[in-house]
């Protein structure tokens, strides 16, 4: 069951900058398809004209082909799950679970056998009697799911889901999707922020950016062959350092890595370089490369199972280096001291770069 959005455009004042402006792209059919960019991106408002629950200005929203711009919620086929929960307080698991098929008039035998396989999905079949104030926040969702999955939507709606959780609820939901999404297979659209969340159990992503789609692709596309500065930047937490053109390279300071092919002698240059793409050694005299630089550590900070090394290079340019507990440790610096930093891969666009 796939979804296409062609043009989607919405505007809530009159004059104003749309919440979504001419946005296009396809949901892979049976694949989870997330929605990522930072907050004020657009993400919620087009999950919400997707669902009906918003009227575009422009634009179509066609599902399995058919034409759904114009169709009410209940004849889209579609499992809407908010970060809220928005489950009815004075019901219980078990008549939240049914409420969807309530509405939809299912035979009371039918609706109650298709609650009990729902639960037992969610594996909150015990649990059936409570209250949701008598849940924790992760059993919550799952009931929300529950409801959802409930009435045999055509596709799944996800707004956030874990967003109101705490790390490792999230991160046991996450694994819990994935495994839901392979037993059931239906084409599911999530929204997130979260950059790693959409990565991890994505087969599609599409980054937004001011209501605009500014990259669509696979998960390894959009982190490996970011399409613009804004993915670079937003993507993986990198750096950037700028220069110019020389001799066919992108030079900053004493640093330089391969320049763009189309890039000409003389032009501003800028790379975006990850934490984890950066290789810290013992400055020695001598072993400069034209990939590497000395730099001066301005600042340490353990964080678990690794270490971040706040590095100032020569041009002034600040980066932020990942370092593996264990690496840090065989390195042997401190705060004041200088380290040869090996930049291994860099993102390099021709122009000059603001923040």
């Amino acid at each position: 069951m796939s979804i296409v959005v062609e043009q989607l455009a919405r505007r809530f004042n009159r004059g104003g900058s749309p919440a979504v402006s001419k946005v296009s792209f396809q949901a892979p059919e049976g694949a989870i398809t997330s929605l990522l960019g930072p907050s004020g991106a657009g993400k919620s408002t087009l999950l919400r004209l997707i669902a009906g629950l918003e009227i575009p200005d422009e634009g179509r929203v066609l599902i399995d082909g058919v034409d759904s711009t114009q169709m009410p919620v209940q004849q889209r086929g579609v499992g809407v799950v908010f970060q809220s929960y928005a489950l009815f307080k004075h019901l219980t698991v078990r008549q939240n679970v049914a409420f969807g098929l309530e509405v939809r008039r299912v035979p009371k035998a039918e609706r109650e056998a298709r609650v009990e396989e729902m639960l037992r999905m969610v594996q909150l079949e015990h649990l059936g009697g409570r209250y949701p104030g008598q849940l924790s926040g992760g059993q919550r969702q799952r009931v929300a799911f529950a409801r959802a999955l409930a009435i045999r939507p055509r596709v799944l709606l996800l707004d956030e889901p874990f967003g109101a959780l705490d790390t490792r609820v999230r991160e046991e939901l996450r694994e819990w999707l994935h495994a839901l999404h392979e037993r059931t297979r239906l084409t599911t659209l999530l929204v997130t922020h979260d950059q790693q969340e959409a990565l991890e159990i994505s087969q599609h992503v599409v980054v937004l950016s001011e209501g605009r789609v500014a990259q669509a692709g696979s998960p390894s596309d959009i982190y490996d062959r970011p399409a613009s500065p804004f993915v670079a930047s937003f993507i993986g937490g990198a750096s950037v350092l700028r220069g110019h053109v020389q001799a066919g390279r992108a030079a900053m300071g004493a640093l330089s890595v391969t320049a763009p092919a189309a890039a000409r002698e003389g032009e501003p240059v800028h790379a975006f370089v990850r934490p984890h793409d950066i290789k810290l050694a013992k400055a020695v005299a001598g072993a400069a490369s034209a990939s590497t630089a000395t730099g001066r550590v301005e600042r340490l900070k353990p964080v678990g199972g690794y270490v971040k090394v706040f590095l100032r290079l020569p041009s002034g340019d600040e980066v932020t280096v990942e370092v593996p507990r264990s690496e840090f440790d065989a390195l042997g610096v401190a705060e004041g001291d200088s380290v040869r930093a090996d930049v291994r891969s860099a993102t390099v666009f021709v122009g000059d770069y603001s923040i």
